[in-house]
């Protein structure tokens, strides 16, 4: 019987080299985004794509209940939807921030809640939180979006371990750089609402060193590959990451104190 994966943002980079990828592997894959047109692509591997928006409790629920009438169950949630909006604490309306939350941590948990109770029946499933090494290791100007990835990593600790008693497993992956729409649209956001900031210098010193190092990012199907392993395995880690600089970022959080840390992101903006 094939598994049924629910993915979540499927409309480009990770989640749509995800959805293609499980749907060869012959997963019975439906992939969902606001902009449904934008995963037509998708279609001659046989997802099936779903309109779903992960701030809308309507829109979530509606698309859980259209899966399960169709499968009658669903085994494997994939929680990918998000976005970076970058800019300084200070400059960061409390709007943007609350959006930037709602969209990176409670769309996650608000379908994880709506999955749990069929995946507790049937003592089986797997919920997959796409986090970031952004939620290990925080640079400046990244605040809100931090803050994001490093409530997913905590909420996603939490859950592994109320669920496990029911056959259900929990599992973070954290990216590192990887070549999508997220880092020109993030680092743009960035630029504007920084205009008039007294953080402009040092912005643009940021964003320029950033965009320096985007031709090095790594392709999403590097994340698609380690989602699967990820699934498959008998026995799956808590955390799997990939991507441009993820292994030593992690490295580097673990190795350096917080001040060691903090100079090497100081001296980025000199």
């Amino acid at each position: 019987m094939q598994p049924v994966v629910l993915i979540s943002g499927a409309s480009s980079g990770i989640g749509m080299e995800t959805a293609h990828l499980l749907a060869e592997n012959g997963y019975t894959v439906y992939g969902a985004a606001r902009r449904v047109e934008r995963m037509d692509a998708l279609k001659p591997y046989g997802v099936k794509t779903i309109g779903m928006d992960v701030v809308d409790d309507k829109s979530m629920t509606a698309a859980i209940k259209h899966i399960l009438d169709n499968e009658g169950r669903l085994d494997i949630l994939i929680n990918n939807a998000g976005f970076g909006f970058y800019g300084a604490v200070e400059d960061v309306s409390l709007e943007d921030a609350r959006y930037q939350m709602e969209v990176n941590v409670l769309g996650a948990a608000r379908l994880a809640q709506l999955v749990l109770p069929g995946m507790r029946d049937r003592r089986y499933g797997k919920i997959i939180n796409i986090s970031s090494i952004a939620g290990k290791v925080a640079t400046p100007f990244g605040g809100w979006y931090h803050a994001s990835k490093f409530a997913l990593e905590g909420l996603s600790d939490s859950l592994r371990n109320e669920v496990k008693p029911f056959g259900i497993d929990v599992i973070l992956i954290e990216p590192g750089g990887i070549k999508t729409e997220w880092g020109p649209i993030a680092f743009d956001n960035l630029e504007k609402s920084s205009e008039k900031s007294v953080y402009k210098v040092a912005v643009t010193k940021f964003a320029t060193a950033f965009r320096k190092t985007m031709d090095k990012h790594s392709d999403p199907d590097v994340i698609a590959k380690l989602i699967l392993k990820a699934i498959e395995a008998e026995r799956p880690k808590a955390r799997y990451s990939a991507g441009y600089m993820a292994k030593p970022t992690l490295l580097m959080r673990k190795l350096l104190c917080d001040k060691m840390l903090d100079s090497l992101f100081l001296q980025m903006l000199k």
